[in-house]
């Protein structure tokens, strides 16, 4: 086993000597089982270390959105009681004034050091390699591993940490079972991971290939022209990405995305939001029958996964419910609806250990449907138990009393010719209580006009639907893994209307 980032790479044998020693170290500073250390560093070798040694002590792996804002970092680690950080250098300078408790410093590697234009401070309090060196191999039997405790993004109030139970000897074999299908990494893998490992998904994808493929290649951010050539250099069969990678992707040039053997591709996972499906059907065109996906959330885990094949067939689609998954469809009072309905999309998988909200059980419990977990998400289901999205719950616009999906008429612009991204989203309307306006980021060239997209938009979708406020950006505000973020977009026009939403 190999993992490599840009300028550093550390084979199996002297990961697993510095794991033992990391876990020595973190012991050495008051860890233990079921504690937690919180883990404030972008995409690197470190992260993977540190995490895994937590795993040896039975404690609990935090890790730290870090781009969050310096209050939101310290809520974090602090609300989860984290008995240490471990941090890079520059991100641990923005907050060590204030931080609960001891840090242990990663110094910033060159690579992400350009990556981010980064002017790395100095190293100040103890250094990760040398506490490493300076640690004793853990040699103590493991206790049972602890999940990682993820926390949500906080798209409403502070974020939510989300600590999973122990799971039963039946669970450890059926999510054993779930994730062989959806994450095909084994033996022999080479496995790329761009997105964040502080979001679920890349984070338990890295996993995975640390612990069972040959090569884990940890870029320091995601570049579109970047990744094609890393594909092709290290022959990388499995890759994590998520839709907006796609579209980033899809943006190049016909010359720039044939520029590279793509090959050796076998298996390209997809999560972390819906994906357009002219998006998604073009990347098969392009790729071929190697696009995977899953739903589920970092609360819910898994719950429905789809092929290239499937999907091509019932485009749409995020599949039928993973072996042990039930999932129901409901109305407002929380009574099924007929097949083809849409409604809220509830589940439960006794198959997968049950999680509550770190000191917000009061908050879990409102996610609770009589065994059923709410997702926020809406969606149907086939008479073949296919499950589409719509929307999420929050984002339905009602506008003059129609319920209307933004993803529907995101995806549609997607089609139109020129149009490199968009958010949709509703506005405060006197007359109709909520008007849709839409957010447009053209192709680099590309000369579009609110009129013209417009115009497009009424031969694509029915004309209720085409947005009644369109606006153009050169960038629409964007997460590391280039997901929009359609809050910074949509809450300043209702909060100058005195709302929220």
């Amino acid at each position: 086993m190999q993992i490599i980032t840009d300028d550093r790479a550390i084979d199996g044998a002297v990961l697993g000597e510095r794991i033992d020693r990391a876990a020595g170290a973190l012991a050495a500073r008051g860890v233990g089982a079921g504690d937690c250390v919180a883990i404030l560093l972008r995409n690197d070798i470190a992260f993977i270390e540190a995490s895994l040694a937590c795993r040896r002590l039975g404690a609990y792996c935090v890790p730290v959105n870090w781009h969050f804002s310096a209050e939101e970092i310290l809520y974090v680690v602090a609300d989860c009681g984290a008995r240490l950080l471990v941090a890079h250098a520059d991100l641990l300078a923005r907050i060590a004034d204030a931080l609960p408790c001891p840090a242990i410093v990663v110094p910033v590697p060159p690579a992400i050091a350009a990556a981010y234009r980064l002017t790395p401070p100095a190293v100040l309090g103890a250094d990760w390699d040398a506490a490493l060196a300076a640690a004793e191999h853990w040699t103590l039997p493991s206790p049972p591993a602890a999940e990682s405790l993820i926390y949500t993004s906080g798209t409403s109030g502070h974020p939510k940490g989300v600590k999973r139970q122990p799971p039963k000897p039946e669970q450890v074999a059926a999510s054993e079972a779930m994730r062989s299908l959806i994450y095909g990494i084994g033996p022999g893998a080479r496995v790329m991971v761009p997105a964040p490992l502080y979001h679920t998904a890349p984070n338990l994808f890295a996993h995975r290939a640390a612990a069972l493929a040959d090569l884990l290649l940890l870029p320091p951010r995601f570049d579109p022209l970047r990744l094609l050539a890393d594909i092709e250099t290290y022959g990388i069969t499995h890759l994590y990405a998520v839709p907006a990678m796609f579209s980033r992707l899809l943006a190049l040039t016909d010359e720039q995305r044939g520029a590279h053997d793509l090959s050796s591709l076998q298996f390209v996972l997809h999560a972390g939001g819906p994906c357009g499906p002219d998006v998604k059907a073009r990347m098969i065109d392009w790729l071929g029958p190697v696009i995977e996906e899953y739903y589920g959330s970092t609360e819910a885990g898994p719950i429905t996964h789809v092929s290239s094949g499937e999907w091509s067939e019932h485009p749409g689609t995020v599949g039928k419910a993973i072996p042990g998954v039930e999932i129901r469809i409901v109305d407002d009072a929380g009574e099924p609806v007929p097949t083809g309905e849409v409604g809220e999309v509830q589940s439960r998988n006794a198959g997968y250990p049950d999680f509550t909200y770190l000191g917000r059980e009061a908050d879990r419990a409102a996610l609770d449907r009589g065994g059923y977990l709410a997702s926020g998400d809406l969606g149907y289901l086939d008479a073949d138990g296919r499950l589409f999205l719509c929307d999420r719950k929050r984002d339905l616009v009602i506008s003059g009393g129609v319920n209307i999906y933004p993803a529907e008429i995101e995806a549609a612009l997607q089609t139109v010719e020129g149009v490199a991204d968009c958010a949709v989203f509703g506005i405060p309307d006197e007359i109709n209580g909520e008007a849709l306006l839409a957010v447009v980021e053209p192709v680099a060239g590309a000369v579009l006009t609110a009129e013209g997209i417009g115009a497009a938009l009424r031969s694509r979708i029915a004309s209720y639907k085409v947005p009644r406020h369109i606006e153009l950006t050169d960038a629409l505000p964007r997460e590391e893994t280039g997901k929009i973020r359609k809050r910074l977009l949509r809450d300043p026009y209702w909060a100058a209307a005195g709302r929220s939403i």
